[in-house]
């Protein structure tokens, strides 16, 4: 089973087992990483923003445009960027690291 480690807005790094065809999101959400997903991956906002370590971007499937549309919201935007719900694990993702940003931007709340 890949591992990816998510590396928390304090420093520390928490490693965690995921499973293939689940999101970076979804396995955040199984081990308790403080990742928020406020649209649950339906690519309606940006709460699931991680930054991609540069190492790891290019092995990674490009963002669809409706990926980069929703990144524009998104807090501390870097080149890195991309949506946990988007970046679906595979097996030659084992190592892959990412960083939670220090804040997000809810544009749901409120909204119905």
């Amino acid at each position: 089973m890949p591992k990816l480690t998510f590396i928390n807005p304090d420093g520390s790094r928490t490693e965690v087992d995921a499973a293939e065809g689940l999101s970076v999101m979804e396995a955040a959400h199984r081990n308790h990483v403080d990742l928020e997903g406020a649209c649950e991956g339906s690519l309606a906002c940006s709460t699931c923003h991680v930054v991609v370590a540069k190492e790891w971007y290019d092995k990674i499937p490009p963002a669809s445009e409706d990926e980069e549309d929703m990144l524009d919201l998104a807090f501390g935007l870097t080149a890195t960027s991309r949506l946990g719900c988007q970046i679906i694990v595979t097996k030659e993702m084992d190592g892959l690291t990412v960083t939670l940003p220090a804040a997000t931007r809810n544009m749901m709340v409120g909204k119905k």
